[in-house]
C-alpha cells in the first residue's frame, strides 16, 4: 500500500471513511482498527450505519502514530506514552474545528433559507 509522499497533501474533506485513511497512510484498514484497540486518544466516530468515520485531526494523528512506529522505531507503548503526554488537556475536537464547523453549518442553513 503505497502513502502519500510529504509532497501531497491530505485531501481537504469534513470525514474520511477507513479505506480513504488506510490509502492516504499506507497501512492495511486491520491495523488502523487495532491502533483503536491501542491507543485510547484515537476514537474515529461512527456513522448511522457503523462505519468508521475519521475526522482531519483523526489523520492526521494516524499519520504521527505510523512515523513513531515505522521510521523512529517506538514500540507501541512508548507511542502511547508519548502521544498521551502531547495530547492530555487537549480536546480530540479542538474549539477551531468545532468553530470552523459550526460556521459552515450556519452558511448551509443560510443557504437553504433562501427562497428559490
Amino acid at each position: 500500500m503505497e502513502p502519500l509522499t510529504e509532497k501531497k497533501a491530505i485531501p481537504d474533506k469534513l470525514f474520511y471513511k477507513i479505506g480513504e485513511v488506510s490509502r492516504i497512510a499506507g497501512v492495511e484498514p486491520y491495523i488502523l482498527r487495532y491502533w483503536e484497540t491501542e491507543f485510547p486518544f484515537l476514537k474515529p466516530r461512527k456513522n448511522s450505519a457503523g462505519q468508521r468515520v475519521y475526522i482531519k485531526k483523526d489523520l492526521e494523528l494516524v499519520l504521527q502514530i505510523k512515523n513513531l512506529l515505522y521510521q523512529e522505531k517506538y514500540t507501541i507503548a512508548g507511542v502511547r506514552r508519548k502521544l498521551g503526554k502531547t495530547l492530555s488537556g487537549k480536546g480530540l475536537y479542538s474549539k477551531e474545528l468545532i468553530e470552523r464547523i459550526k460556521k459552515r453549518l450556519r452558511e448551509v442553513l443560510k443557504n437553504l433559507e433562501k427562497p428559490i
